[in-house]
């Protein structure tokens, strides 16, 4: 597997899972229908449930990928214990 695709599962698998778990809390507190845009813009409930959940996985994947750019680099080794470049 490519490193860049091994970083990019890294990122977006965990956040995925937070993103479910924090959508279940939200939405088991809020009902989606008494979520009011702008004051007068209601929308429907798979609307707000689907752009909470982006935007939950969104915050989610960019915490993650912050983490794993200021994580200190250490040199990885293949299962035979050869240095990968």
């Amino acid at each position: 597997m490519k490193p860049t695709l091994r970083k990019l599962m890294w990122i977006l698998w965990p956040s995925f899972l937070v993103a479910g778990v924090t959508s279940a809390i939200v939405f088991a507190l809020v009902d989606p229908q008494d979520v009011v845009f702008l004051d007068h813009l209601s929308a429907s409930r798979q609307l707000v449930y689907s752009l909470g959940f982006f935007t939950f996985w969104m915050m989610a994947a960019l915490s993650s990928a912050l983490t794993l750019q200021i994580a200190p680099r250490g040199v990885e080794i293949d299962e035979f214990g050869d240095p990968v470049e």
